[in-house]
């Protein structure tokens, strides 16, 4: 996986991540803000959202950009953009818990093309090329094989007390108690994403999300082998902000426990 485009996304990511390692460190100092109930930006997002910026505009000036803390950053290439969490998993990452990710995505013409999602703790790189696969620090990842939903782990993100449909979360959480092996709520969706592409989740299930939680991960999923959907329907989880991730035979079967949990609620 060193294509020109993942050299230069790699580098950028690699910068960041001595600056977010550094605030890990230092979280009694970190400069906090509220943007809404339950959902807070650090100063380390915001140091982390510049230097990624910066980095990949220096070697691929033009392009555009879609963050969370920027917003849109319009380009002189129509054509490609890149999408940016600095640090998804913002309120991990604030009480110091180790499961957050720099996440990126390059989309060509609204295709995504390039991903990577990057624990600076772990210093796991999860990376995909679109035709080229899915990576986890050089080693080829696939999605896990189980085909019985009985014997899954599924990675549920629960709504934040903010967050929307709190009934329908329940609901949901009610029905997948009686059908898998257990349920996580680990609080990244990129890197949730990232563990189904490497097979530690059977799958990942989350609603209300914004491009730059998923761009990377789907991509990551899909080149692993994967299958990503609306977990409503048909319909594209980055236009829609829902997502469910698995393989392509628990995926019926995790659509056929969504319509019986939305039944119930």
């Amino acid at each position: 996986m060193s294509s020109p485009v993942l050299t230069v996304m790699t580098a950028a990511v690699r910068k960041a991540a001595r600056a977010v390692q550094r605030d890990y460190g230092e979280l009694a100092n970190l400069q906090v803000s509220l943007k809404a109930p339950g959902d807070y930006v650090t100063a380390a997002d915001k140091r982390c959202d510049k230097i990624l910026r910066e980095e990949l505009a220096k070697v691929r000036p033009g392009y555009a950009f879609l963050t969370e803390e920027t917003g849109t950053v319009a380009g002189t290439d129509p054509d490609h953009r890149f999408i940016i969490d600095p640090i998804d998993g913002t309120m991990n990452f604030m009480h110091s818990v180790p499961f957050f990710a720099i996440t990126i995505a390059l989309e060509r013409k609204g295709e995504l093309v390039a991903a990577i999602t990057y624990n600076p703790v772990s210093d796991e790189m999860f990376m995909a090329e679109k035709g080229g696969g899915a990576f986890l620090n050089n080693r080829r990842l696939r999605v896990a094989q189980r085909r019985d939903i009985h014997d899954t782990l599924l990675s549920y993100e629960i709504p934040h007390r903010g967050g929307k449909e709190h009934a329908l979360s329940r609901a949901e959480i009610s029905v997948f108690q009686g059908k898998v092996v257990g349920i996580r709520g680990p609080g990244s969706a990129a890197l949730s994403l990232g563990y189904v592409a490497a097979g530690r989740f059977d799958a990942m299930i989350c609603r209300n999300l914004n491009k730059w939680d998923i761009a990377a991960g789907i991509l990551l999923v899909k080149e692993a082998g994967g299958f990503v959907s609306d977990p409503d329907g048909e319909r594209d989880p980055m236009e829609t902000g829902n997502i469910l991730a698995t393989n392509a035979d628990l995926l019926p079967q995790y659509r056929d426990a969504l319509k019986q949990a939305r039944a119930a609620g």
